[in-house]
């Protein structure tokens, strides 16, 4: 059997994860215990209770940028960095440095105790820039221009994830066991509603039977992974972590227009939409290959947009 430490797991990625475990679905790689560590990792005792029951879960409060020691683990998933879009506005440079001194310290600490373990990072798709118009899909093997190019907001949050990775890359070249998992745009129960994310929001109306509301004046094209196949997609990277740091696009590769997306939300939830009008054709593209994932680690997408919302629906619902 095998141990899972999630750092920074208070999020969605590790509310995911915990909920994953709970229901069993990650006996396929014989997790029977999980560790997960955070600045207020006990938190989750009053907000998320049903994550720790009948579960062995170990709740660590540590902040990764200063702690002085890490858990053992066979498994080891670093997820730790703000998604505070107003975070990234309002003190850019703030937030860029807590990520790196995260990922500096924990590389550190890995180095002396982790070197057995098995380890991913959880990067981001933001760390290839702004996808360029005609580029329906980006692969791994993109060349990202520099992050100057991108807006204030996104700009620091990119080089945070692209130095962290560089960090990455040499725990590997020391001869420890890494990979990387790009993470685009994902759906599920855990998914904050009331944040920067769309889909989020459009679920937070439906379920409040309010019509929902899309203010982009441009096209905007996502897609969106289902929370248990992110779970099973981090679990199989991880599994195939070694020196030479494989690295991931982990999301979906079927692409919606917003207001599509809002539509389609409307249509469960029996309510209107109400969108602005369009002043621009210039589309904002934020959609990854996954083939790489596909030849080389056999995965798929388990579920499609449409299951994926009723099934976030029913469970949300159920609560």
């Amino acid at each position: 059997m095998a141990s899972l430490l999630i750092i920074g797991g208070s999020g969605f990625f590790g509310k995911s994860i915990l909920d994953a475990y709970g229901r069993e679905k990650l006996k396929s790689w014989g997790i029977d215990s999980l560790i997960l560590l955070a600045r207020n990792a006990e938190a989750l005792k009053v907000t998320n209770p049903e994550l720790l029951a009948n579960t062995l879960v170990t709740l660590v409060n540590e902040d990764i940028a200063t702690c002085k020691t890490l858990p053992q683990a066979d498994y080891v998933i670093h997820a730790a960095a703000s998604a505070d879009a107003a975070a990234y506005l309002s003190k850019p440079l703030s937030e860029r440095e807590n990520i790196l001194a995260g990922t500096r310290n924990f590389c550190n600490l890995a180095r002396l105790e982790l070197r057995n373990s098995k380890i991913l990072y959880v990067s981001s798709g933001a760390a290839y820039g702004q996808q360029p118009e005609g580029l329906d899909f980006i692969t791994e093997d993109y060349d990202p221009g520099p992050v100057e190019e991108l807006s204030i907001g996104k700009r620091d949050y990119a080089a945070a994830k692209r130095d962290s990775e560089q960090l990455i890359y040499l725990l590997g070249r020391d001869g420890l066991d890494v990979s990387i998992a790009r993470c685009f745009a994902f759906i599920g129960k855990y998914l904050p509603r009331h944040t920067h994310f769309a889909i989020g929001n459009f679920l937070e109306n439906g379920l409040r039977r309010c019509d929902i509301e899309v203010k982009a004046t441009t096209p905007v094209f996502r897609s969106y992974m289902y929370a248990d196949d992110l779970v099973s997609w981090l679990m199989t990277i991880i599994a195939s972590s070694n020196y030479s740091c494989p690295t991931y696009n982990v999301g979906s590769d079927e692409p919606i227009e917003v207001r599509d997306l809002a539509a389609m939300i409307a249509s469960i939830y029996k309510v209107g939409t109400v969108c602005s009008p369009l002043i621009s054709s210039k589309a904002d593209r934020y959609v990854p290959s996954i083939t790489l994932a596909s030849s080389v680690l056999g995965l798929k997408l388990e579920f499609n947009l449409i299951e994926a919302i009723r099934e976030t629906r029913n469970r949300i619902e159920c609560v």
